[in-house]
């Protein structure tokens, strides 16, 4: 069984960089590792919650929500980097916090992440570790953290309502 050291990894940051919090169950346990010491690099602050051990039977819920809920009370500070097999299951835990906008990214086409970034503000990041390379993964996160939110005023309004009907 493989265990990791990196529950709440903390470091000083380069101001304006968003806190990033990381959860992952045992399909995206190993990526998600690679993820942090990659963002680390980057000089972003890190906060792992989980999983730290790897174990097959783990539900991903108990973890993923801890990233949401982090998000979810600081949406303007902090995004949120979650892993599962698909990141679908992992997008529906995070999309039930509020002011939590998680999207799926499972390869393909980076134009996605931009999109997700610049049109939906989205805050969580849901990556599916089995469709994923290393690499990829690491592309994807990079772009997706460095791409704005365009601030238009009909994706901004498309958001509010969105936020207004919880």
């Amino acid at each position: 069984m493989k265990t990791l050291n990196t529950k709440n990894l903390k470091l000083k940051t380069k101001k304006n960089l968003p806190k990033i919090f990381l959860a992952s169950d045992h399909a995206g346990f190993e990526l998600k590792d690679v993820l942090i010491d990659f963002l680390i690099s980057l000089d972003y602050e890190v906060s792992d919650q989980g999983a730290f051990e790897y174990d097959e039977q783990d539900d991903y819920p108990d973890f993923i929500s801890k990233v949401a809920k982090k998000v979810s009370e600081n949406p303007r500070d902090s995004k949120g980097i979650i892993l599962g097999g698909s990141g679908q299951g992992e997008a529906i835990v995070a999309n039930r916090f509020p002011d939590v906008r998680a999207v799926v990214y499972y390869g393909v086409n980076l134009e996605i992440i931009k999109l997700s970034r610049q049109h939906n503000d989205a805050n969580i990041l849901s990556l599916g570790a089995r469709f994923l390379s290393e690499e990829e993964a690491k592309n994807s996160v990079e772009l997706w953290l460095k791409t704005d939110f365009s601030g238009e005023e009909r994706h901004q309004r498309r958001i509010d309502k969105i936020e207004s009907s919880f």
